[in-house]
């Protein structure tokens, strides 16, 4: 599709649009839009990158009718930074929509003055799932059961928080005809029987679109071998001088260690993941967009959505489980016109990831850290690629293991095993004749101890 003529979109929408420079639609927003507008119920599973937002938002302001007094959509995202997002790029239709109404419902904020500005029920809500239950089923004060539309956005990530309880209460009490979308980068075994209960023959849309990686940015494997690899942080974090650097872990619990140990010792960080409260996970946001923070200890919630202005430096503690989330991670720095750098920290564990990425066109350069200084460690496969001489004791014994006359199937298998066999034997030979050699070495020098004192 060449562009977003074809979607007949009102006036309004095509506005917006010209006004974010949108060209031609991504392919998912190809496959999702005309399923939106049909009000089809869809499942859509993509990255973040591709352009998803936008591919329920527009279908979506195209049904919403701002003449009536009523909820006519939400939107259910799982942090309230993510929440943020989607509102800010909801607020541009209300440039060329002056009646539109829309509210952003996220915890951390005044809970009264939320209330009242619910006087007028808004025509989209945008927030996060405890907080849309708590002021439409517990306070009752946010009438969503006239909407006829429910996303739940990055649903892998709600489900991972614990909030699929909150959005079953809240979808319980919503009309039967509800037009439910749903967008994720995976859809894991416990989310399915939540997704048979509340949609109807859903369309499955999965856009296998590999995200690019940064051009702009240096990837290096650190080895740790068997090193604590705090250590090794701590050296990476001498040897730069970033702008702003984020440290990725993959847990909530080893983000806050990590966070409290680097403290102690005495760096200023930030953090952002999952067991931040409400009130502290805002201030801790504004705190790093007034750039009060060096270093930010983070989980993968960073890397997917979350935009964090003047990243020079990355740093992985361990590989993410999910490739793309390695490219989420590095495109945290990097960005425009900017170099960025990448430090992963590497054993051989990682090889299959590695190689993965590098299909993806990432060049990782192997390093090592030196009195302070970055150096090359050289091949990571070179112990891989060594061939191997052979002994002088196992070309005797090849040449006692001959060939057969008569080739059978299977023979250099059961060729192998009798070298294998008889090497073992001729090894354990020379062990035991060396220990015996050694025995009476020790004895000839304890007699001759002795002699010499007698």
């Amino acid at each position: 599709m060449e562009n977003f003529n074809e979607f007949s979109f009102r006036d309004d929408i095509m506005n917006v649009i010209d006004h974010m420079h949108f060209n031609k639609p991504t392919p998912i927003q190809e496959a999702v839009i005309p399923l939106v507008l049909k009000k089809r119920d869809v499942v859509g599973i993509s990255q973040t990158g591709t352009g998803k937002t936008h591919a329920f938002l527009l279908p979506i302001m195209q049904h919403i009718d701002s003449s009536k007094e009523s909820v006519q959509a939400v939107i259910a995202a799982p942090t309230r930074e993510l929440a943020q997002q989607i509102y800010e790029n909801a607020k541009v239709f209300k440039k060329y929509n002056e009646n539109l109404r829309i509210s952003l419902i996220i915890g951390g904020s005044d809970k009264q003055k939320a209330i009242n500005k619910l006087s007028h029920q808004p025509h989209l809500v945008i927030g996060t799932p405890g907080r849309i239950k708590d002021l439409a089923i517990d306070e009752k004060v946010l009438h969503i059961t006239t909407a006829d539309t429910f996303v739940i956005d990055e649903a892998d990530m709600t489900l991972e928080y614990g909030y699929f309880e909150d959005l079953d209460t809240v979808l319980g009490k919503m009309k039967d005809d509800l037009q439910m979308l749903v967008f994720s980068a995976t859809i894991p075994e416990a989310m399915k029987p939540f997704l048979r209960k509340y949609m109807k023959n859903p369309e499955i849309i999965t856009i296998d679109q590999q995200l690019p990686a940064s051009g702009h940015v240096k990837h290096y494997l650190i080895q740790t071998k068997h090193r604590d690899r705090y250590e090794v942080l701590k050296e990476i974090m001498n040897m730069i001088d970033p702008y702003i650097c984020i440290i990725f872990v993959n847990r909530r619990g080893e983000a806050v260690s990590l966070a409290k140990r680097l403290r102690e010792d005495g760096y200023k960080v930030g953090e952002i993941h999952g067991d931040l409260e409400p009130r502290e996970r805002k201030q801790m946001m504004r705190r790093i967009h007034n750039n009060e923070y060096q270093y930010i200890v983070a989980t993968d919630i960073a890397a997917r959505g979350i935009d964090i202005d003047g990243v020079s430096h990355v740093i992985n503690m361990e590989f993410p489980t999910e490739r793309d989330f390695y490219i989420h991670r590095s495109g945290r720095c990097g960005r425009g016109k900017y170099e960025g750098e990448c430090y992963s920290m590497y054993d051989t564990t990682n090889q299959a990831m590695v190689e993965a990425l590098e299909k993806r066109h990432i060049h990782f350069e192997m390093k090592a850290i030196k009195n302070g200084q970055l150096v090359d460690a050289g091949e990571r496969l070179k112990r891989k690629n060594r061939t191997h001489e052979p002994t002088e004791l196992e070309k005797e014994v090849q040449k006692i293991v001959r060939k057969p006359r008569k080739v059978k199937p299977g023979y250099k298998k059961k060729r192998k095993r009798e070298v294998d066999k008889l090497y073992r034997k001729q090894k354990r030979a020379i062990i035991q004749a060396d220990i015996k050699r050694q025995r009476k070495e020790r004895y000839k020098k304890a007699q001759a101890e002795k002699t010499r004192r007698e």
